[in-house]
């Protein structure tokens, strides 16, 4: 899969990043195209919440702290840092990820 579409940032990073686009779409939308999308947008941050919470870090503060980063900085769960997810070798099949959020 990372060889058809390349890599991006692991650990969460990537769906994180994309939760604006989600909510932008969702504002086009109606009735429960709406909801759902809205539903799609907030549920983005729960898998860098629980891979924080599950390296016994704070979930709802290392998603605010990765918010405030761009680009492919995350959290890297087994040092408890935020840095470059790409560079630490912490990364996802683009593919993957693309795939589980339009079947969301």
């Amino acid at each position: 899969a990372a060889i058809e579409e390349g890599i991006v940032a692991g650990g969460g990073t990537a769906l994180l990043r994309s939760r604006p686009e989600v909510e932008s779409l969702a504002a086009t939308l109606d009735g429960d195209e709406a909801t759902g999308a809205r539903i799609v947008a907030s549920a983005l941050s729960e898998p860098l919440r629980w891979i924080a919470i599950n390296a016994g870090l704070e979930g709802g503060v290392t998603v605010r702290q990765v918010e405030s980063e761009s680009g492919s900085s995350g959290l890297n769960a087994l040092s408890g840092s935020i840095e470059d997810l790409v560079k630490a070798g912490i990364i996802d099949p683009a593919k993957v990820t693309r795939s589980a959020l339009q079947n969301a």
